[in-house]
Protein backbone atom coordinates (compact mmCIF):
# COMPACT_ATOMS: atom_id res chain seq x y z
CA UNK A 1 0.00 0.00 0.00
CA UNK A 2 1.49 3.29 -1.30
CA UNK A 3 1.40 6.36 0.57
CA UNK A 4 -0.42 8.84 -0.42
CA UNK A 5 -2.89 7.00 -2.17
CA UNK A 6 -6.08 6.48 -1.59
CA UNK A 7 -7.39 2.17 -1.35
CA UNK A 8 -10.40 3.84 -2.57
CA UNK A 9 -11.29 6.64 -4.71
CA UNK A 10 -14.56 7.57 -3.03
CA UNK A 11 -13.44 7.35 0.42
CA UNK A 12 -14.21 10.97 1.86
CA UNK A 13 -12.69 12.41 5.44
CA UNK A 14 -14.58 14.71 7.40
CA UNK A 15 -13.79 18.30 7.59
CA UNK A 16 -13.03 18.51 11.36
CA UNK A 17 -9.71 16.07 10.63
CA UNK A 18 -8.98 18.03 7.56
CA UNK A 19 -8.83 21.18 9.92
CA UNK A 20 -5.87 19.69 11.61
CA UNK A 21 -3.48 20.47 8.64
CA UNK A 22 -4.41 23.63 9.05
CA UNK A 23 -3.62 23.47 13.11
CA UNK A 24 -0.63 21.33 12.51
CA UNK A 25 1.17 24.37 10.47
CA UNK A 26 0.81 26.84 13.12
CA UNK A 27 2.02 30.26 12.26
CA UNK A 28 1.53 29.10 8.95
CA UNK A 29 -1.83 28.80 8.62
CA UNK A 30 -2.72 30.99 5.10
CA UNK A 31 -0.27 28.53 3.33
CA UNK A 32 -1.84 25.47 4.57
CA UNK A 33 -5.28 26.68 3.49
CA UNK A 34 -3.93 27.39 -0.05
CA UNK A 35 -2.03 24.25 -0.04
CA UNK A 36 -5.36 22.67 0.56
CA UNK A 37 -7.09 24.84 -1.63
CA UNK A 38 -4.71 23.60 -4.76
CA UNK A 39 -5.51 20.02 -3.93
CA UNK A 40 -9.38 20.10 -3.86
CA UNK A 41 -10.31 21.27 -0.79
CA UNK A 42 -11.15 25.32 -1.11
CA UNK A 43 -12.30 26.43 2.60
CA UNK A 44 -12.52 23.10 4.38
CA UNK A 45 -15.50 23.01 7.29
CA UNK A 46 -15.45 21.37 10.27
CA UNK A 47 -19.40 19.24 9.23
CA UNK A 48 -18.20 18.78 5.62
CA UNK A 49 -16.67 15.60 3.72
CA UNK A 50 -14.15 15.98 1.48
CA UNK A 51 -12.27 13.31 -0.87
CA UNK A 52 -9.66 11.85 1.29
CA UNK A 53 -7.23 11.37 -2.19
CA UNK A 54 -7.45 15.33 -2.18
CA UNK A 55 -6.36 15.61 1.20
CA UNK A 56 -3.46 12.67 0.43
CA UNK A 57 -2.33 14.77 -2.39
CA UNK A 58 -1.96 17.78 0.17
CA UNK A 59 0.08 15.53 2.19
CA UNK A 60 2.12 14.89 -0.60
CA UNK A 61 2.93 18.51 -1.40
CA UNK A 62 3.65 18.73 2.33
CA UNK A 63 6.16 16.26 1.98
CA UNK A 64 7.78 17.54 -1.02
CA UNK A 65 8.19 21.15 -0.06
CA UNK A 66 8.32 20.92 4.29
CA UNK A 67 9.49 17.68 4.80
CA UNK A 68 8.69 15.12 7.46
CA UNK A 69 8.81 17.03 10.36
CA UNK A 70 5.68 19.02 9.43
CA UNK A 71 4.02 15.76 8.50
CA UNK A 72 4.89 14.79 12.04
CA UNK A 73 3.38 17.56 13.51
CA UNK A 74 0.75 17.43 11.74
CA UNK A 75 -0.07 14.23 13.66
CA UNK A 76 0.28 15.15 16.77
CA UNK A 77 -2.38 17.79 15.79
CA UNK A 78 -4.79 15.02 15.24
CA UNK A 79 -5.83 13.93 18.66
CA UNK A 80 -6.93 17.47 18.88
CA UNK A 81 -8.82 17.51 16.03
CA UNK A 82 -10.68 14.45 15.35
CA UNK A 83 -13.68 12.46 17.01
CA UNK A 84 -12.58 10.47 19.89
CA UNK A 85 -14.97 7.83 21.94
CA UNK A 86 -15.22 9.64 25.67
CA UNK A 87 -14.34 6.33 27.49
CA UNK A 88 -10.81 6.88 26.92
CA UNK A 89 -8.79 7.07 30.06
CA UNK A 90 -5.67 5.21 29.65
CA UNK A 91 -2.46 4.56 27.28
CA UNK A 92 -3.92 0.75 26.49
CA UNK A 93 -7.19 2.57 25.63
CA UNK A 94 -5.72 5.48 23.64
CA UNK A 95 -3.88 3.28 21.32
CA UNK A 96 -6.03 0.79 20.51
CA UNK A 97 -8.86 3.75 20.24
CA UNK A 98 -6.71 5.16 17.45
CA UNK A 99 -8.50 2.79 14.48
CA UNK A 100 -11.84 3.58 15.88
CA UNK A 101 -11.56 7.28 15.90
CA UNK A 102 -9.61 6.39 12.15
CA UNK A 103 -13.05 4.99 11.08
CA UNK A 104 -14.84 7.37 12.78
CA UNK A 105 -13.67 10.07 10.11
CA UNK A 106 -13.88 8.38 7.52
CA UNK A 107 -16.43 6.79 5.36
CA UNK A 108 -17.28 5.51 1.56
CA UNK A 109 -14.85 2.35 1.90
CA UNK A 110 -11.42 0.97 2.24
CA UNK A 111 -9.32 3.12 4.46
CA UNK A 112 -7.03 0.75 6.10
CA UNK A 113 -6.11 0.16 9.82
CA UNK A 114 -4.24 0.95 13.02
CA UNK A 115 -3.88 -2.25 14.69
CA UNK A 116 -2.98 -2.13 17.84
CA UNK A 117 -1.60 -5.48 20.46
CA UNK A 118 0.02 -5.48 23.76
CA UNK A 119 3.11 -6.73 24.55
CA UNK A 120 3.95 -6.58 27.66
CA UNK A 121 2.38 -4.46 30.74
CA UNK A 122 4.30 -1.56 29.64
CA UNK A 123 4.35 -1.69 25.82
CA UNK A 124 2.77 -2.18 23.16
CA UNK A 125 3.23 -2.32 19.04
CA UNK A 126 0.89 -0.69 16.57
CA UNK A 127 1.32 -1.49 12.87
CA UNK A 128 -0.55 0.92 10.68
CA UNK A 129 -1.93 0.11 7.40
CA UNK A 130 -3.07 2.93 5.48
CA UNK A 131 -2.76 5.51 2.87
CA UNK A 132 -0.87 7.95 5.11
CA UNK A 133 2.38 9.07 5.50
CA UNK A 134 4.54 7.34 8.06
CA UNK A 135 5.78 10.46 9.68
CA UNK A 136 1.83 11.38 10.00
CA UNK A 137 1.43 8.33 11.62
CA UNK A 138 4.00 8.68 14.52
CA UNK A 139 2.59 11.51 15.50
CA UNK A 140 -0.78 10.44 15.70
CA UNK A 141 0.96 7.78 17.94
CA UNK A 142 3.37 10.07 19.89
CA UNK A 143 0.19 12.73 20.80
CA UNK A 144 -2.01 9.83 21.86
CA UNK A 145 0.67 7.99 24.09
CA UNK A 146 1.56 11.18 25.87
CA UNK A 147 -1.88 12.45 26.46
CA UNK A 148 -3.05 9.13 28.02
CA UNK A 149 0.31 7.68 29.64
CA UNK A 150 0.21 6.83 33.41
CA UNK A 151 1.07 9.35 35.85
CA UNK A 152 4.62 9.75 36.33
CA UNK A 153 6.01 7.90 33.54
CA UNK A 154 7.87 9.07 30.67
CA UNK A 155 7.14 7.01 26.62
CA UNK A 156 9.29 6.08 24.39
CA UNK A 157 8.18 5.53 20.41
CA UNK A 158 10.06 4.26 17.90
CA UNK A 159 9.69 3.19 14.41
CA UNK A 160 10.77 -0.71 13.34
CA UNK A 161 13.35 -0.53 10.74
CA UNK A 162 13.32 -3.98 10.58
CA UNK A 163 9.75 -4.33 9.75
CA UNK A 164 8.06 -2.87 6.09
CA UNK A 165 7.77 0.41 5.69
CA UNK A 166 5.68 2.82 3.20
CA UNK A 167 8.69 5.19 2.91
CA UNK A 168 10.37 2.00 1.01
CA UNK A 169 7.31 0.64 -0.51
CA UNK A 170 6.00 -1.45 2.45
CA UNK A 171 2.18 -2.17 3.21
CA UNK A 172 2.75 -0.73 6.70
CA UNK A 173 4.59 0.47 8.79
CA UNK A 174 5.27 -1.09 13.01
CA UNK A 175 5.85 1.13 15.90
CA UNK A 176 6.99 0.19 19.39
CA UNK A 177 5.56 2.33 21.97
CA UNK A 178 6.60 1.74 25.97
CA UNK A 179 6.05 3.36 29.08
CA UNK A 180 7.78 3.55 32.46
CA UNK A 181 7.29 4.96 35.73
CA UNK A 182 10.53 7.40 36.19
Amino acid sequence: MAQFVALQQNVEVNGQTVLSVVNGMGAFEFAAKQLLKKNGIPDPQPDNWYLQQAWLDAFKEIHDKLGANTLFQIGLKIPQSAKFPPEIDDIEKALSAIDIAYHMNHRNGEIGHYNYSKVTAESAKMVCNNPYPCDFDRGIIAAMAQRFKPTGSDVMLMHDDTAPCRKKGGDSCTYHIAWKNL
